[in-house]
């Protein structure tokens, strides 16, 4: 994993931005909210995501990825390098698993 970080916001969460290979889509770039770094990288983890790791604050998430998990229900969102638009968790698993 290369580039990842993360931002603690006003309530004592984080949202955690991790950049992974991904199927078929080059490199994405993965959001989770959760109450700390530990749990958001549980989530990832538990999403079959085995080797996920947090190093550093290299690239924490910007103020836009923070918005769009924000506002996701799911609380997990990726999109392809291309930047396109953000989608939820279970469509980068469906689309792994099909490559």
């Amino acid at each position: 994993m290369t580039g990842g970080g993360y931002a603690l916001q006003p309530d004592g969460s984080v949202v955690v931005a991790v950049s992974l290979p991904g199927p078929g889509h080059g490199r994405v770039r993965v959001l989770v909210h959760a109450v700390n770094r530990a749990r958001a990288l549980t989530r990832l983890r538990n999403l079959g995501l085995r080797a996920v790791y947090l190093r550093g604050n290299a690239d924490p998430p910007t103020p836009d990825e923070v918005s769009a998990v924000l506002h996701h229900p799911d609380g997990v969102v990726w999109r392809g390098a291309e930047a396109g638009l953000w989608q939820p968790m279970r469509a980068l698993l469906r689309a792994g698993a099909r490559a």
